[in-house]
């Protein structure tokens, strides 16, 4: 039946009401007796009434909805549709309908409520009649599960659910007491999340949704490492940033996976002051096809720059990034340009030709172990020399803004990487004061996904049936999203004043041995089957991390997330020959680039190595 047919129907439903009511409003005022002499008055009432209230219904809009998605918004066009009618039925009928005996005025007042009764009665009785027609078979199907969350997301998550095949609600779980042994669309909110275990037993629940679009993150992530603990594999409604993104619909539900564990709440950051800083700018990113690079380009993106010059090594990840700017943001003019740090006439050529307002230098050697040996002196190479060269041809060409992407490992360090990061900051400090150029330093720990960290391996040693390795049963690492990275540094980069080295709040370590466990819990795979190897710690690695970024040792800023470490003295003059005499020089071993290290960067002592002792452990008996 085509659409017009069905309105139709449905408007020739309404006119019946309006006849019924009519004529029930005068049974029920003469206690259905009615008068000889009211037939008459009445007949001719209702041919007045059904036009104008007909003309009302079809005006309001009845009509657009579909019945079988009948809700609340129409019952309110019902409303006031008919409380329109109430008003204009009595002064029309007083003006046209010159008879006697009058329409009794409860006549007037019955009518409008008798019919709202009929036109939305008959609505609610035909989606229930639709929903168990097609519906109401599943009900005893599908897999048993629990949400959690029994507020306005998990009420709407229950109404969607009871159209599923898949998944059959047995309950809801919230830690707000008032609400327990109450009911959400039929189903009994049974207890508190801590609860979650003995539930999940009760009804051999092997899965629960958790259903907190709108709460903050970190009650999210205690609520999913609760399934994790208690053996449920949890699924996850997306949050309201991921629906207002538009890249996901409420009834997506997916499986938690890792980020949710370790991620945080959105970052916010001042738009009005990061988009002073690029909008309508020229602005460069080095590195452009990294993970940070790449990422970074995606947030200029959102404040309009002019122009942005994507500078990277890799052919291939700078034709990634062009394509898919290509089909995300057409209209931004973007130059993908093919160089190396290190080359000072190519450098000179880009910067020189397009006029940086700003640059974001991301471009760097990143991996601890990778650098420690056989590459220590190419990690001096771009990690130095690529930060000297880029650095001071923003210099010569008048750059307002450079921004370092630096690092924790640069704190301290005890690995070759860490040290030429810490050396790339002083580099920046020396420049900052050569020139009208404004250096900002930006320190952060790990990125969740990016090149070479820890969790694409280890979904790729569950994904080849394990076991997954861990360097040492202490570890631990901080954690933040590439996006809530990108922005951070962007914020940084648009609120200093030149030399500054800005720390991140990475939040709270994690312990890379629970961080496996999750994941092998996360994947559905059995504890007892992939286990953990404890292989040693790699090369120039440490156990824990430092970002320094407590009050002693950093100061405040107007960003809840961003501190300002407290930078050492540099000497311009001891730093400017260690440049040159690292440029000079063709090739470096290992033991001489860790022992000059040592010289230029007090700070960094390498860190001892050991071969690596393998161990292989239940992960059972290595949470205990």
């Amino acid at each position: 039946m085509s659409l017009i047919s069905r309105s139709l129907l449905v408007f020739l439903s309404d006119t019946v009401g309006v006849c019924l009511a009519w004529l029930l409003a005068y049974q029920l005022r003469f206690d259905f007796a009615i008068p000889p002499e009211f037939v008459r008055p009445m007949l001719m009432g209702l041919g007045m009434v059904l036009p104008l209230q007909a003309v009302l219904l079809r005006f309001f809009g009845l009509y657009r909805g579909i019945w079988v998605f009948a809700s609340l918004p129409d019952l309110l066009r019902i409303a006031r549709a008919l409380s329109v009618g109430a008003v204009l039925v009595p002064i029309i009928l007083t003006l046209l309908l010159h008879t006697e005996p009058w329409v009794p005025r409860l006549v007037f007042m019955m009518f409008p409520v008798l019919l709202f009764f009929y036109i939305g009665g008959t609505r609610v009785l035909y989606r229930s009649w639709k929903e168990y027609r097609h519906f109401g078979a599943l009900r005893a199907q599908g897999q048993p599960v629990l949400i959690l969350g029994a507020g306005k997301t998990g009420a709407h998550l229950v109404r969607e659910l009871a159209q599923s095949a898949q998944w059959r609600v047995v309950g809801l779980l919230d830690d707000d007491w008032h609400k327990h042994g109450r009911e959400i669309q039929g189903h009994k909110v049974l207890g508190a999340t801590t609860e979650l275990k003995n539930w999940a037993e009760y009804y051999k629940c092997s899965h629960a949704i958790i259903a907190m679009a709108s709460v903050r993150h970190e009650i999210r992530r205690k609520v999913a490492g609760l399934c994790v603990s208690s053996g449920v594999r949890p699924l996850i409604v997306p949050s309201i940033d991921e629906m207002m993104s538009g890249h996901v619909r409420f009834n997506e539900i997916r499986q938690v996976n890792v980020e949710d564990l370790l991620g945080r709440d959105p970052v916010r950051i001042d738009t009005e002051q990061v988009g002073h800083c690029l909008k309508g700018r020229v602005v460069m990113v080095t590195g452009a096809g990294g993970s940070i690079g790449s990422e970074l380009c995606r947030q200029i993106a959102r404040f309009e720059p002019s122009l942005l010059v994507c500078f990277e090594l890799n052919e291939f990840a700078l034709y990634n990034l062009t394509e898919e700017f290509a089909t995300h943001f057409p209209r931004l003019q973007l130059v993908a340009i093919a160089g190396d740090v290190k080359d000072a006439v190519r450098v000179d050529e880009i910067v020189g030709r397009y006029h940086p307002h700003v640059i974001f230098h991301a471009a760097a050697y990143k991996h601890v172990p990778l650098m420690e040996e056989d590459n220590a002196w190419q990690a001096v190479r771009n990690n130095v020399l690529g930060t000297w060269q880029v650095g001071r041809s923003a210099v010569s060409f008048g750059v307002e803004r450079f921004v370092l992407v630096s690092t924790d490992k640069a704190v301290n360090p005890t690995n070759v990487m860490g040290a030429t990061k810490r050396m790339a900051e002083l580099v920046c400090q020396m420049l900052s004061a050569q020139g009208k150029t404004q250096f900002e330093m930006v320190r952060f720990g790990n990125v969740l996904g990016s090149a070479g960290s820890v969790i694409p391996k280890f979904q790729a040693q569950l994904a080849a049936g394990g076991p997954l390795t861990v360097t040492h049963p202490e570890i631990t690492r901080y954690f933040m999203s590439i996006p809530e990275a990108a922005q951070l540094v962007l914020q940084a980069g648009s609120m200093g004043h030149g030399g500054e080295i800005f720390v991140l709040d990475m939040g709270e370590p994690v312990r890379i041995a629970d961080l496996a466990r999750d994941m092998i819990r996360l994947s559905g795979q059995s504890e007892e089957k992939v286990q953990v190897v404890f292989t040693g710690l790699r090369p120039g690695e440490k156990l824990y991390e430092e970002v320094l970024a407590d009050a002693e040792q950093t100061r405040a800023t107007h960003h809840p997330k961003l501190r300002i470490a407290r930078a050492v003295p540099v000497d311009p003059a001891e730093l400017d020959n260690i440049l040159n005499w690292l440029r000079q020089r063709r090739a470096v071993g290992a033991a001489e680039v860790r022992r000059e290290l040592r010289r230029w960067v007090p700070e960094y002592q390498p860190a001892r190595h050991e071969p690596p002792q393998l161990q292989l452990i239940n992960n059972m008996a290595a949470g205990a």
